[in-house]
């Protein structure tokens, strides 16, 4: 049962994530809230791995949900899932290209399409902001844990900011800045 859920969930957001990857955030942000297949932790560490390896972010996450859900074949199921609704969409677009092409129709909803995606990939970029620079900080007084900044995170950020205006610095590939925030990240967790 778990496979066809997986299949069905990732198949709603390959269905409307419209705009790449990081469209799909908001939608696997409701995913963790109504299935609790992964946390808030756990989304922005995937975030931080898909954007650090090679592949579409949404492939990327949708295997690691699958194989976290259900193993192997889980993380199969989730990537035709997600995969599916493009494929789909595709097919049916190539049997009338010709007349979507000079579709007026169809051209504004492409055009009402632009807007949307810009507003889900600017969620998606704040909610990961937010996940990355604040953490549950220990437990109050009162046992109640408080949302405090998480220091590592803005002190990577201001080192790779001022590297970025370093002129010797400021022409290296952003590769080597991504490969170094996630070797500070690994050795954090050692």
């Amino acid at each position: 049962m778990i496979y066809l859920r997986l299949f069905w969930e990732f198949c709603k957001i390959g269905l409307f994530s419209v705009g790449g990857g990081l469209a799909t955030i908001p939608f696997l942000q409701d995913l963790s809230a109504r299935t609790g297949w992964f946390t808030a932790g756990d989304l922005a560490d995937m975030i931080a791995v898909s954007e650090s390896t090679p592949g579409p972010i949404g492939v990327n996450m949708s295997t690691y949900v699958g194989f976290t859900c259900g193993g192997p074949l889980g993380a199969v199921v989730g990537v035709l899932g997600l995969i599916t609704p493009s494929i789909l969409v595709i097919l049916l677009v190539s049997l009338f290209l010709k007349k979507f092409r000079e579709s007026k129709t169809v051209d504004g909803i492409f055009q009402g399409l632009r807007p949307a995606s810009t507003a889900l990939i600017t969620a998606a970029g704040i909610s990961v902001a937010l996940i990355a620079l604040f953490r549950d900080a220990p437990e109050g007084a009162a046992g109640v844990a408080k949302l405090g900044v998480y220091w590592p995170t803005v002190l990577v950020a201001v080192v790779v900011f001022a590297c970025m205006r370093l002129p010797k610095l400021k022409d290296l590939h952003p590769i080597l800045y991504i490969a170094g925030a996630a070797l500070v990240g690994v050795i954090w967790k050692l």
